[in-house]
């Protein structure tokens, strides 16, 4: 009864694991492809699959075969293949073809991705983004269009955006499931590759997909997230706009909100910036804030609300454990917190 007991727990977990397979949203899933370079990728994964199937398919047939044709009936011993030069060459030369159609695709989609080339080129007009992984946040820098934001990631549908990727840490991997990816943030190289978002998908969306953090990075890796605001081309040249347009930190446009900017000027300049402006890397100690009245998500995790963003600043370390934020400015009163919040969910720079 015990090992009875055994198997069925073992086969409610594989019931279970089977239709959690199944949930989870269509802008985080990798196959849902939202662009080329998932497209080629969910192919490739679709072909190996596919052969993989076909091998498990012959050989079961092969062995139910051999079992019921071959199974000992008598003391009488079957005809023997070992040697056969026809059977040794099938088994051979089937491998190889099955080796060559996977290969020969996957070998020209490798060189296609990696394919960088238009970076390199004189007043290229290549959208190109420099991301810079930390712990656990992400910047990204335009250095065309000399601004900088961080968390949320715009870029424009149907047409390349490439990418330098960076860490300023710990090796991270920037991963966008359902558009493609992963490739490694390093500390000592700089990785490339480009990637297209489709407007359809986007679309479908709600314009917004999901990134991650797919290298384990520390005890808050789970929880470096990032988001991608995915827009016309047109729409994407009116945000640049705007975010060039701020050259000064947004004013405060209440007595609350500028009680907020006084303790913010105290408390956090020194680590956070609210201008888009570029900065050297080294000064790049905590999230670009200059737009953040217009996020998604506070430290990409929670709500984007008042009451989330005090519940934050009080205390990351109980959202984002090893976070560098934790313990770097004095406590806040609950007075100072509402006029903090209030400053930092005005800071806008389109209506």
């Amino acid at each position: 009864m015990k090992r009875f007991a055994k198997w069925r727990l073992i086969s409610l977990f594989a019931i279970l694991a089977l239709v959690l397979s199944g949930c989870g949203r269509p802008y985080l899933s990798s196959l849902r492809p939202a662009g080329e370079v998932a497209d080629i990728q969910y192919d490739l994964m679709k072909l190996s699959t596919w052969i993989m199937v076909g091998v498990i398919i012959v050989v079961l047939i092969i062995f139910t075969i051999v079992f019921f044709r071959f199974r000992r009936k008598d003391d009488r011993i079957p005809k023997q293949v070992e040697g056969s030069h026809t059977l040794e060459i099938i088994w051979t030369v089937i491998p190889i073809l099955l080796l060559l159609i996977l290969a020969v695709p996957t070998v020209a989609a490798t060189f296609k991705l990696a394919d960088v080339k238009e970076m390199d080129k004189k007043n290229s007009k290549a959208l190109v983004i420099n991301v810079r992984s930390h712990l656990y946040w992400w910047d990204f820098e335009y250095p065309n269009e000399k601004i900088v934001t961080s968390q949320d990631l715009v870029v424009p549908t149907n047409e390349k955006v490439y990418f330098n990727l960076k860490s300023l840490d710990v090796k991270h991997s920037f991963w966008i499931p359902a558009v493609g990816g992963k490739l490694d943030t390093n500390t000592d190289n700089i990785n490339r590759f480009w990637l297209v978002f489709d407007d359809k998908r986007a679309n479908e969306a709600g314009n917004l997909f999901y990134g991650k953090c797919a290298e384990l990075c520390g005890p808050s890796h789970a929880l470096m997230d990032f988001k991608v605001k995915a827009m016309s081309r047109a729409d994407f040249d009116t945000w640049v706009k705007d975010m060039q347009a701020v050259k000064q930190p947004e004013k405060a446009q209440t007595d609350l909100a500028a009680q907020g900017q006084e303790i913010f000027n105290k408390s956090c300049i020194g680590c956070h910036a609210v201008t888009p402006e570029d900065k050297p890397e080294a000064a790049r100690l905590a999230p670009n804030l200059t737009n953040f009245g217009e996020r998604s998500r506070i430290a990409g995790i929670l709500d984007h609300n008042k009451e989330e963003l005090k519940n934050w600043i009080k205390n990351p370390e109980t959202y984002k454990p090893g976070n560098e934020m934790t313990n770097k400015y004095p406590a806040m009163t609950d007075e100072q917190l509402d006029a903090l919040a209030e400053y930092l969910m005005g800071l806008k720079v389109q209506d």
